[in-house]
């Protein structure tokens, strides 16, 4: 395999948003995989979008404040990440104000980086999930009392 053909691989594989390739011909094994900074960058071209539903926690303990709080969910099964890269600080806090469509976090699935949107607006009460954990479909990853 020559430059070129390699080249024209590379080519492709940006076309076609692929993040990785092999490709074996007489003898020779070719694997091409883009680095982290690569797929983030052409994720971030067109991010998918997903909309958490929001219900009411039934009655606890806790009392009436509780009883208004809504959950934001994860709509898939992935990794859980607070913020946009581990150096950078996190999308939301506890006692912080969020708005309709802002960004709480990204859950990973599948290499693809999807970030989870509000459908409520209130102040974050409680953060379930630590940032790298795993995550169900359906988990609560917010709880959030409305303003």
């Amino acid at each position: 395999m020559n430059l070129k053909e390699i080249r024209d691989i590379i080519n492709l594989m940006n076309e076609h948003d692929l993040c990785e390739i092999e490709i074996e011909r007489e003898g020779t094994k070719v694997k091409i995989k883009k680095t982290s900074a690569e797929v983030m960058e052409s994720v971030r071209r067109l991010p998918p979008e997903y909309h958490i539903e929001t219900q009411a926690v039934p009655k606890s303990t806790e009392g009436a404040a509780a009883s208004n709080r809504k959950e934001i969910k994860s709509p898939m099964v992935g990794t859980f990440y607070r913020a946009p890269s581990p150096e950078a600080p996190s999308f939301v806090e506890a006692g912080q104000v969020i708005e309709v469509g802002q960004v709480v976090c990204i859950v990973e699935a599948m290499k693809l980086m999807n970030e989870i949107k509000s459908e409520v607006r209130g102040k974050i009460a409680e953060v379930h999930v630590e940032n790298a954990q795993a995550v169900e479909f359906g988990q609560v990853l917010f709880s959030v009392e409305p303003v």
